[in-house]
Parts: structure tokens; sequence; C-alpha cells
């Protein structure tokens, strides 16, 4: 998921950060993937940040979260992807949700709510301007095989709905057209299970957990790629020797040159070799694009979500470091390791015995309460949309909201650029 602050495209982002803080917004995006670990879409979700109750009103909730979405932009928040919009009935039966593009979007209703003629009839004719329909079970029930009919998707919350009441579910289910989705999926094991149910698309973060095996070993060349990070901690680096342990790997070679050739690096001179790039980017600049590359090529075998989220927590830590007195290098590197894990599919307890970093910084990585983690800790909860979490690690380390915001919306556009130059 992300946190965003939600702002009129045109102006200076910081300005209007400064200007219009009371109109701060939270938008959280959870990915939904498929069988192969591609995005399928997003989930969007809204809190204003300020008001507790704010939830209560389901509908000034939805008529708020669509009056930002158009601010902002559907395809942006969604990259491109389907986005999936909690509404409500009056928002479907008053048609408010026509502000969005039809192609794009998908309505996301509650299965218990109820199936009355009018919410039916508007259903139908929103499905005609090509808008989908997805509803949310979370009893094991099927309280309307009318609306049923009428879904794209049924998405189930495992977390509510136990395995006999998804069998339950199922079928009763039996006939619809509707792909299924298994919501909150957290572990390997759930995801597994879900698959053999006959779900098709998942929403939840077991992507990013790893998934600990007996006797697990490293591949040649991913040793070789902690050994360039262990390099990579040194100052200065040893440029000679840090040449010779990237050409071992030619995956990484490549991606090492196309990353400076990017944007990411502003290199004006073509780069040939990786001597070349070296010195043309400068160690600072090579520590970072060295770390992507290395996450690039740790997850290879994983959804590219995990990548995603890796960039953004590096780039995020880095940005704010100096919100809390931290170290940008480290924080850095704490937040792009602290998904390697999930990447290579081993404990954290075994990643940090491998890698040279401070006692601190281990630390931060296991989850363990210091300084050095304070934004790792941020940023994970900002992730799982734990609003109330964020916003009192801000207060209790003297932190401004508003930069804290600008810094993880820029992070994300980072993120986004950083895929893109190593697609």
């Amino acid at each position: 998921m992300f946190r965003m602050v939600m702002q009129a495209r045109t102006g200076n982002m910081a300005d209007l950060i400064q200007k219009q803080a009371s109109e701060l917004c939270d938008v959280a995006r959870q990915p939904i993937l498929d069988m192969r670990g591609r995005a399928h879409g997003y989930e969007l979700q809204f809190w204003n940040g300020r008001e507790p109750n704010f939830g209560a009103d389901k509908n000034l909730v939805t008529r708020t979260m669509l009056d930002h979405i158009m601010i902002f932009g559907l395809e942006e928040l969604a990259r491109g992807l389907l986005a999936f919009v909690n509404c409500t009935p009056d928002s479907l039966i008053e048609e408010w949700v026509r502000v969005l593009p039809p192609k794009l979007t998908v309505l996301e209703l509650s299965a218990s709510v109820e199936s009355t003629p009018s919410l039916l009839a508007a259903s139908s004719k929103l499905k005609d301007m090509g808008f989908r329909l997805a509803l949310v079970n979370s009893t094991g029930e099927l309280e309307s095989w009318a609306l049923a009919e009428l879904a794209d998707y049924i998405k189930v919350d495992i977390a509510k709905v136990d395995a006999a009441g998804r069998k339950n579910l199922l079928r009763q289910l039996k006939g619809s057209r509707a792909r299924l989705v298994a919501q909150h999926v957290e572990t390997r094991e759930q995801y597994g299970q879900a698959c053999k149910e006959g779900f098709e698309l998942f929403q939840g973060y077991y992507f990013c957990r790893p998934e600990a095996m007996e006797k697990r070993t490293i591949p040649g060349n991913r040793l070789v790629h902690l050994e360039i990070m262990e390099g990579l901690q040194k100052e200065p680096i040893d440029m000679i020797r840090m040449s010779q342990l990237v050409m071992c790997d030619a995956s990484l070679t490549l991606r090492l040159l196309r990353l400076v050739n990017s944007p990411l690096c502003a290199v004006r001179q073509e780069v040939t070799s990786i001597q070349t790039a070296l010195m043309l980017a400068g160690e600072k600049t090579f520590r970072r694009i060295a770390l992507l590359a290395i996450a690039s090529d740790f997850n290879t075998d994983q959804p590219a979500e995990i990548l995603r989220i890796a960039f953004e927590r590096g780039r995020f830590c880095e940005l704010a470091a100096s919100l809390c007195g931290l170290a940008p290098d480290e924080q850095y590197l704490i937040g792009m390791v602290s998904l390697f894990p999930a990447m290579l599919r081993i404990l954290m307890e075994d990643m940090v015995r491998m890698l040279p970093l401070r006692e601190e910084a281990c630390n931060a990585l296991l989850g363990r309460d210091n300084p050095e983690g304070i934004l790792l800790h941020w940023i994970v909860c900002h992730e799982h949309g734990n609003w109330t979490e964020c916003d009192a690690i801000v207060r209790s380390h003297g932190m401004s909201l508003e930069k804290v915001l600008l810094c993880h919306a820029e992070a994300v556009a980072w993120a986004e650029a950083a895929l893109k130059s190593n697609g």
C-alpha cells in the first residue's frame, strides 16, 4: 500500500504541501496479484487522517475518495491497471462513480448489501457503460445470487471466512463467471491453500514474507552479489576489485550498465564498461545502482511487486533520514535489504549474518526497537495501511508529517522510474 499527498497536478509539490497541509489525505494502494505473481490491479482505500469517526459515514468516505481520485488521477494511482474502488449502494444508484474511467474501474461492494431493484438496475447500467463489479464476501454465505450474477469478481476475506465457509461459498458460486479473489492472504501457506480451492487472484502480503526452507543454499552468483555488497560498505570502494566482482555475472553487468545509462544517474556520457561506469557515476551513485541491480537479480523468480516495494523502502528511508538525524546511505541500504530475505526465500536472521552491517542496522532489519529502524517501521506500517501507528511514529520522533509524506511521494515516483530503467 502507499499513502500520498493528494493534490492538483499543477504547481510545485513542496509549495502545495506547505500551503495546503490541512488538506492532506491518505490513499492506500494494495496490489491484487494473479497466479504468476503479476499485478492484476490495485485496491484503493481512503482516510482523511484527521477525524477518527470519518469512516462511520460510508457515503462521505466514498464521495471524498471519488473527489480525490479525480484530482490525482486514477491512472497514476493504479499505474494504468484496474483500480478496485470501495463503493456504497448510493454511489452506484446516484451514479457518483461515473466520474471515473469505466474501463479502468472495478466498483467494489460488500456482498451483504441489500440487493434492491434500484441497486440491481444501477449495477447493470454501469456494467453496460464498461465498469466492472466486485463483491466482497466476509461471511461465507451468498446473500444475493442476483448481484453475484452481475459480478466480475467475488472477493472472499479468508481472514474471516474459514476453510469450511469458503468451500460452502464456492459451492454456491458454481456456475458463476466471476473471478475469485482471495483477500488478506498473508502467508505462503494461505496462498497455496487458496490456489487449491480455486482462487485465481490474491490480495495480501504473502509475497513479501520469506519462505524458510531447510538446508537452503544461495547460488554462487548470488554469493558474489553478497561479496559486492560487502565491498560497498568500505570507504573508499576498491574500484579494481569491484569491477572484477561485477564482471563475474553477465546479468548483473548488463543491469548495471543499463542503470548507469538511465535518467536515474544523469550520466551524459555513453558507458561501455564497468570501470567506465564506476568512474563516471562516482562511489555514491555506484552504491545505489549496484544495490538496485542486485535487488533486481535477487527478485528474478519473485513477483515484481516485491522489487517495487524494496525500491520504495530504500529511497524513502534515504530521503527521510535527515528528518530524524540518520545516515541516508545506511538508511537506503536498510530499506532495500529489508526485502532481500523474501526475494531469496531465507530468514532475516540468516541474511544479516551474511552482511557486514553495523549492529544497529542489523537490529533495525530484525525489527528491534532502535533509532535506525524508525523509518523502516514507518513504511512497513504504511504498506499495511496502519495509519494510526504511522502517525504515532511521526509524532513520537518530532517529524513533520508533511515532509514525511513528501518523501514517500518522491520515493514512489523514483521507484517507478527505477523499474522502468530496469525493465
